[in-house]
């Protein structure tokens, strides 16, 4: 049986990828003791891998695809296919930033500042590759990790990944700039992407998890209305796109069906409640594939 090599990332991306797997359809088990989870797919051979060496992996075809960050793939130069950006991070859907960062009391306030001195990072390229467009010298330091307790003692200042910022601030640190801004990406080895079956199985895979993603932050909203008290429900739906608009055994009643954003859902309900809306049911979506 054809079977797809398939990279899930392991460390901080990790639980947010099964997550998402499941959502889109997937069920995939990981074992304490493995790096080999188990998936639902007869057709897909998964194995936990760092997000920083996924691209390599995926670029010599020891894994057919794999999912990791942009930034990796640009901090290593890896060679793969970009099959789909996958907007979602540890906590939230976001793009993060990989930000330039010095104490709060540092007087240092901009990246001209950084001129002979220490920068820890896990993107050491990146990072060298920043400094260059702005012509300063600084030492670059690779930092195994916990790089915001580096400052001040180990590193004048770092360049650090950050989702909303709070770490830190936590410790103490003020942004400079941005170095860069990256996403999560699903990449498929380049000889594998040429072959029909593996490129038919990665781009499935591909609208499923866009589809999952898509619809994390959506519900569907079903309800009956009288057709005379139709343009007033209307008039209180947003809509993904237009309302389906149904005709029911009674001919004088309509259902009406349609997804909204869940944040706004409570504020909506009452209104079409009043406007003579029966019979409303909020359905939670999995996936919604355009």
């Amino acid at each position: 049986m054809k079977q797809l090599r398939l990279g899930i990332p392991k460390g901080s991306l990790q639980e947010a990828t099964l997550q998402l797997f499941a959502r889109a359809g997937w069920r995939i088990a990981v074992s304490a003791r493995s790096y080999f989870p188990t998936i639902d797919d007869p057709e897909i051979n998964c194995m936990l891998v760092r997000a920083q060496e996924m691209a390599r992996y995926v670029e010599t075809g020891a894994l057919d695809a794999g999912i990791t960050g942009k930034d990796w793939i640009l901090e290593t130069g890896a060679e793969v296919k970009e099959v789909a950006e996958l907007v979602y991070a540890k906590q939230r859907l976001a793009r993060v930033r990989w930000v330039l960062a010095v104490p709060e009391d540092s007087p240092m306030k901009s990246v001209k500042d950084l001129e002979g001195k220490i920068i820890a990072t896990e993107i050491v390229r990146l990072t060298q590759q920043y400094l260059e467009r702005y012509g300063v010298r600084a030492r670059v330091e690779f930092s195994w990790g916990a790089t915001e307790v580096k400052v001040p003692r180990l590193a004048d200042a770092i360049v650090e990944v950050t989702e909303t910022g709070s770490s830190l601030r936590a410790n103490h640190l003020r942004i400079l700039d941005t170095v860069l801004e990256s996403a999560t990406m699903l990449i498929a080895n380049r000889a594998a992407w040429e072959n029909p079956w593996a490129r038919e199985k990665i781009s499935n895979l591909a609208l499923l998890l866009e589809g999952a993603i898509a619809a994390y932050s959506k519900v569907g909203l079903m309800l009956n209305v009288r057709r005379e008290d139709l343009p007033g429900v209307l008039s209180v739906l947003p809509a993904l796109k237009k309302p389906t608009v149904s005709a029911l055994s009674d001919p004088e009643w309509v259902a009406v069906n349609t997804i909204v954003d869940e944040e706004v859902v409570r504020q909506i309900i009452p209104r079409l409640k009043a406007a003579q809306a029966q019979g409303i049911v909020e359905y939670p979506l999995n996936k919604i594939v355009p």
